[in-house]
């Protein structure tokens, strides 16, 4: 696999996502799922609906979630559809609970490093195009959330959610917090979860991430800290792994010195081992060609 293109703007605008967009050149084409974090209830950093909804409606897309695995406003059908409701993203388009109900739709994963299978929420099967967009951040478990992580924890269902973090000990969400497994294990099976969306979609998928409103908590962080870092930009590829090794890169280079508890979360985590492990499954790569636009 030679080195992938990943495209990068520095200015962070609805306009420049669609910019982007189009100058990846692949047209998502049928019924498009976008997937967003629609935010746990009381962060401030998620990518508000209004800020997204002109690439939403760019592309004909109907933006997707799934339920969480663990205690807080989104963890059940009723109470999540409440918390869209209040975010706003049904007042700007259509929005589609992937595992609103069961049964799950299950993918085989031949070749995971640590999960055979994979549950994500059933109404994927609705959709023919992924787009992808992604709130560039920390995370208390994974050390960093990018695209890797939507396509794992963030496309599964709350059973897939809880095969993942138990590295495929159980899928009851109530015996997650009592099976949690060495640290690499837990992101070889997000890598391994991410290869099966992947393959789903058969490279019918784009990756957008927004590095702004950085913060070493993730979006479903209720009680998130503040942005440590000035924002950076919009990075976008036809390559999961690549445009989240670029954005770590882009985290390391930086001469901001706010990136140092940030890096201190993914490296206390051993983050990296996700991008690593998708590497080594073979659905993206870590060489990367990074191209600016204005």
């Amino acid at each position: 696999m030679g080195k992938s293109k990943v495209y990068f703007i520095k200015n962070i605008t609805p306009e420049n996502i669609i910019k982007i967009y189009d100058t990846i050149g692949k047209k998502l084409e049928g019924k498009v799922a976008v997937k967003l974090h629609s935010g746990e209830k009381g962060n401030q950093n998620y990518l508000r609906p209004e800020f997204v909804q002109d690439i939403v409606k760019y592309v004909n897309g109907t933006v997707v979630e799934c339920n969480t695995a663990y205690e807080g406003a989104r963890n059940t059908t009723e109470k999540h559809r409440k918390l869209i409701e209040e975010h706003e993203w049904t007042k700007y388009f259509p929005f589609d609970l992937l595992d609103a109900e069961g049964p799950d739709m299950v993918l085989d994963i031949p070749n995971g490093k640590v999960l055979k299978k994979n549950y994500v929420g059933k109404n994927l099967a609705k959709y023919n195009s992924l787009l992808v967009i992604s709130h560039f951040k920390g995370h208390a478990m994974g050390g960093y959330g990018g695209a890797l992580k939507q396509l794992s924890i963030g496309c599964a269902s709350s059973a897939g959610k809880t095969l993942i973090h138990t590295a495929g000990v159980t899928d009851n969400q109530y015996e997650l917090f009592n099976n949690l497994p060495e640290q690499d294990k837990f992101l070889e099976a997000m890598a391994d979860a991410a290869s099966s969306v992947v393959e789903y979609f058969k490279g019918n998928a784009v990756y957008i991430n927004v590095m702004k409103n950085i913060s070493i908590d993730c979006d479903c962080d209720g009680n998130a800290s503040a942005p440590c870092m000035k924002d950076i930009g919009i990075l976008a590829s036809l390559d999961p792994v690549a445009v989240d090794q670029a954005c770590l890169d882009l985290i390391y280079n930086s001469s901001d010195p706010g990136k140092e508890p940030l890096i201190n979360r993914i490296e206390s985590l051993h983050g990296v081992h996700t991008v690593e492990a998708s590497a080594e499954l073979g659905f993206g790569t870590r060489e990367y060609e990074l191209i600016e636009i204005d």
